[in-house]
């Protein structure tokens, strides 16, 4: 069984050896302060009933040319089919499923997305299978960065897919630098091929990566 830190060692409700990863509380969740965030290399998350702002000292990110896919999840891409921006609702709300291991998506924060998908910013990557969603992603899309938000799946390997899906739609746009944030490097990320960068590099090729042409259409 885990051992409680002691008091001590939490800030703003956040263990110690992760604070330095918060780097601001407060402000709102408008579509004009969230874009600003993103492209200072931030992005929210409630922390002890506030809005926190995080930069990762270690960021997970996964370049295009990196990803790794198992022969398994080859074949598992068979049987779905992946749509972009048909179910954007559907795919928060599946992230948002209360009955998730730390679920962090308040109505706020869903609210939040909505807009910035309705305005054109926010974007879903789904994986459909039988005429049902079986799984998928969203993010913000920035020049060439897709801040990836959160995944989940209702059928094996499906989030996966979406992922390689992304990956796929993403190549097609052209030779330019794209580049995906995933915020953390996880086990099950590391073996997609997300690395970790350090704060500094992230932020230092922040600038080009947003400075690529935006995909024509995400539809």
């Amino acid at each position: 069984m885990p051992i409680e830190p002691e008091p001590s060692r939490w800030v703003f409700g956040v263990p110690a050896a992760d604070a330095d990863d918060l780097v601001a509380i407060g402000a709102d969740l408008a579509p004009g302060t969230l874009l600003a965030a993103y492209r200072a290399g931030c992005f929210p998350m409630e922390v002890s009933g506030e809005l926190g702002w995080w930069c990762p000292v270690e960021r997970g990110v996964l370049e295009l040319d990196g990803l790794k896919v198992s022969k398994s999840l080859r074949r598992s891409c068979r049987d779905f089919e992946i749509r972009v921006d048909t179910a954007f609702e559907e795919v928060l709300d599946g992230c948002a499923d209360p009955a998730r291991d730390g679920g962090w998506i308040t109505p706020e924060i869903r609210a939040a997305y909505l807009e910035l998908h309705r305005l054109g910013w926010a974007h879903s990557v789904e994986a459909w299978r039988e005429g049902e969603l079986a799984g998928g992603l969203y993010g913000v899309a920035i020049g060439g960065l897709f801040a990836g938000e959160s995944m989940f799946h209702r059928a094996r390997d499906a989030s996966k897919v979406a992922l390689v899906g992304l990956v796929e739609l993403l190549r097609s746009a052209g030779p330019e630098r794209r580049l995906i944030d995933v915020q953390w490097q996880t086990e099950h990320l590391g073996t997609l091929g997300v690395v970790e960068w350090p704060r500094s590099r992230y932020l230092a090729a922040l600038p080009g990566v947003l400075s690529v042409p935006a995909l024509k259409s995400w539809t």
